[in-house]
């Protein structure tokens, strides 16, 4: 396929904002937004993604889950890891997020984003909850959305050395994801790291999706962490983010009642 442009450095304002990453990664551009692949660990350590709160747009979602064709299937975690279990393809780059535009431009993306890539393994817990990874995309993306707001959003795996070993593909514990914005008209940004490890249990011990209901899973929590943390836990270069880390969304506020996130100190994180 025809390789886009991809996610803009100069989208939020005239200076450039690097996306994360770090020697070894593989970069495929898509529609607004661009992955980077550890082919060696076969998922995204980095994605980056442009959204334009006053031009999004609802498109179908589709299904039309593929590979991508510029990467070597080997270096790509495919249909295979998903099949006949509870682990969900869990959008590293919400559907959402990059759909905005022209129509035919909005259609593109919202295409771009079924590509295995994109993606990562994902249990249904962490990925479908309203208090977790789904209830985090919401909040940016309805921020965006309710102020007209232009913000970049970076989202990948925290991968481990331990990670756990599924069909050939180390499943990472923990996911970030960083919203950054124009604020007074400096760049802002804010992190946060989610972490499955309570959920995968259940899904490593069993190689088939069994007949019986699954057990319940929690408890899991959300954490809004120090920006630096994560470039440290990643060792991605995140320079730029770490120095404009303002620690919330909206100036003074932080997230209404606490609906799905748990705000602690920063002594109290360990990344």
């Amino acid at each position: 396929m025809t390789s886009p442009a991809g996610y803009d450095a100069t989208f939020l304002s005239t200076t450039e904002l690097d996306a994360p990453t770090r020697t070894g990664l593989v970069a495929l551009p898509y529609t607004h937004f661009t992955v980077a692949i550890d082919p060696e660990r076969r998922l995204a350590a980095s994605t980056a993604v442009n959204i334009d709160g006053s031009e999004v747009r609802e498109v179908d979602r589709g299904d039309d889950w593929r590979l991508d064709s510029r990467l070597p299937a080997a270096q790509q975690a495919g249909p295979e890891l998903y099949a006949s279990n509870d682990l969900d393809r869990g959008h590293l780059v919400r559907r959402r997020d990059p759909v905005w535009g022209t129509a035919a431009v909005a259609e593109q993306a919202n295409a771009d984003t079924f590509h295995y890539t994109v993606c990562a393994p994902q249990t249904a817990t962490l990925n479908q909850s309203k208090t977790l990874w789904l209830g985090l995309e919401d909040y940016v993306l309805d921020h965006a959305r309710q102020y007209g707001q232009r913000l970049s959003v970076f989202s990948g795996c925290i991968f481990a050395d331990d990670d756990p070993v599924y069909r050939g593909v180390a499943i990472p514990r923990r996911f970030f994801k960083i919203a950054a914005w124009e604020q007074d008209p400096e760049l802002a940004a804010t992190g946060y790291v989610l972490d499955q490890t309570p959920s995968l249990g259940p899904i490593l011990e069993r190689p088939a999706r069994a007949d019986t209901a699954t057990p319940p899973l929690g408890p899991y929590r959300t954490f809004q962490v120090p920006i630096e943390d994560i470039a440290g836990a990643t060792d991605l270069s995140m320079n730029q983010l770490v120095t404009a880390d303002r620690y919330a969304l909206q100036p003074a506020a932080r997230l209404e009642g606490q609906r799905w996130t748990e705000l602690t100190s920063h002594a109290d994180i360990v990344v």
